[in-house]
């Protein structure tokens, strides 16, 4: 039996409310959608708290995939739209802390330039700079980067304008670069 005829069996056994079959699937595809959750969280508890919500959806929309797509896809959309929802209710990433990420970069500019070619980055390393990120300019890249969102959708999608959305791209772009040679040097010490 092919892995597309078993996971149909399992989606078939969550239809019908089997929990063998659901927490088959939450094992799967636990490590994948933690990772999608972790690139728009604060933290890995805020991470987890968006999964958890992610998978309860996943099981109780299930009804909802078509069928049409990869399934792995269809949880992905679902984990974005949960953490970009997560994002609207804490929209109270208020002025203190855009100042407080502003106040990072301005320390970091400090730091001697050096070129991004000196350091390999590790995918761990690249969420915990993200993590260091305001929940504007991470959502932002992420939806840039990871979701392959175009600027008019992200604007849409989060309810601000194309050039708002063009600016927190470029201003995340230049946070992550100095984030990640700041943490790298200062593991290099």
């Amino acid at each position: 039996m092919s892995t597309e005829q078993e996971l149909q069996q399992l989606i078939e056994g969550c239809l019908k409310g089997d929990s063998r079959s659901q927490h088959a699937i939450y094992k799967m595809y636990y490590g994948k959608m933690k990772a999608v959750c972790l690139r728009y969280a604060n933290n890995v508890d805020e991470a987890k708290d968006i999964l958890q919500e992610g998978f309860i959806r996943v099981f109780t929309q299930l009804d909802r995939y078509n069928g049409k797509g990869s399934f792995e896809g269809w949880m992905r959309r679902i984990m974005v739209n949960l953490s970009i929802d997560y994002y609207r209710k804490k929209k109270h990433f208020s002025t203190i802390e855009i100042e407080n990420n502003l106040q990072l970069a301005d320390d970091m500019d400090d730091q001697p330039d050096k070129s991004e070619n000196q350091y390999d980055f590790e995918p761990h390393e690249i969420i915990e700079a993200m993590q260091h990120l305001s929940p504007v300019y991470r959502t932002v890249f992420n939806l840039y980067v990871f979701e392959e969102f175009t600027h008019q959708d992200i604007a849409e999608k989060l309810g601000i304008n194309i050039g708002t959305s063009k600016s927190n791209y470029a201003k995340a772009k230049k946070n992550m670069k100095k984030i990640l040679i700041k943490l790298k040097a200062s593991a290099n010490e």
